[in-house]
């Protein structure tokens, strides 16, 4: 049996920005998205903390270190700028993997979007 476990979760970031005009998707600072181990295209569902909104859309690296969150096209709408945010990607795995398997989980600084180290 398969079973759907979270793999990655870049924890409390801040949207800085929402750009409705954008054929979709959001727009991550390639930093986070390494130390999270997010890919390039990969889905993602985010939560926001400031609303309750869940949506599921797919991932573009922005520059490394920039602090971008930038959610795209139509989820612009579900956001707001300066809203804090959760990013989980989920993966497929066997029952018996999943029980020892550990995500890769990200808390930045929900000032500048940066890895505390």
């Amino acid at each position: 049996m398969q079973i759907e476990v979270l793999k990655s979760k870049i924890h409390r970031v801040r949207v800085t920005e929402a750009n409705l005009d954008y054929v979709g998707s959001i727009t991550i600072d390639k930093a986070l998205m390494e130390a999270a181990n997010i890919i390039a295209g990969e889905k993602v569902q985010i939560v926001d903390n400031h609303n309750g909104e869940r949506f599921e859309t797919y991932v573009i690296e922005g520059e490394a270190e920039s602090g971008c969150i930038c959610v795209n096209g139509a989820a612009a709408r579900r956001v707001a700028v300066g809203d804090v945010v959760i990013i989980m990607s989920y993966g497929i795995m066997e029952f018996e993997e999943a029980k020892t398997f550990r995500p890769s989980v990200v808390f930045p600084d929900t000032e500048t979007n940066r890895i505390v180290r």
